[in-house]
């Protein structure tokens, strides 16, 4: 399972250094970072994927005070989330 989210910042360097620097704490609640986007067309829009190894865990972390103030301290101005997981490839024939 991966958890999908899609931020608008205000400044996408600060957000940026505030994200790599929570990355000790989202390893404690079961999140890994696996891939983070820019948009192209949208610079203040930010897209990332986080591995997820218990969701109930994971969404327990994401509804702290403290996770907010991180979002809050990045300069999140919206965003949102999707719990995500893949189907199966269609069979090459």
């Amino acid at each position: 399972m991966v958890l999908l989210v899609r931020n608008r910042v205000k400044d996408i360097d600060h957000w940026k250094r505030v994200f790599d620097e929570q990355e000790a704490a989202g390893m404690a609640a079961g999140l890994s970072v696996q891939r983070v986007w820019r948009s192209v067309d949208r610079p203040d829009e930010v897209f990332f994927i986080l591995g997820v190894e218990d969701r109930a865990m994971a969404e327990a972390y994401m509804a702290t005070p403290e996770a907010a103030a991180v979002g809050e301290e990045a300069g999140a101005l919206e965003g949102e989330f999707w719990f995500l997981e893949e189907l199966p490839a269609p069979e090459a024939g």
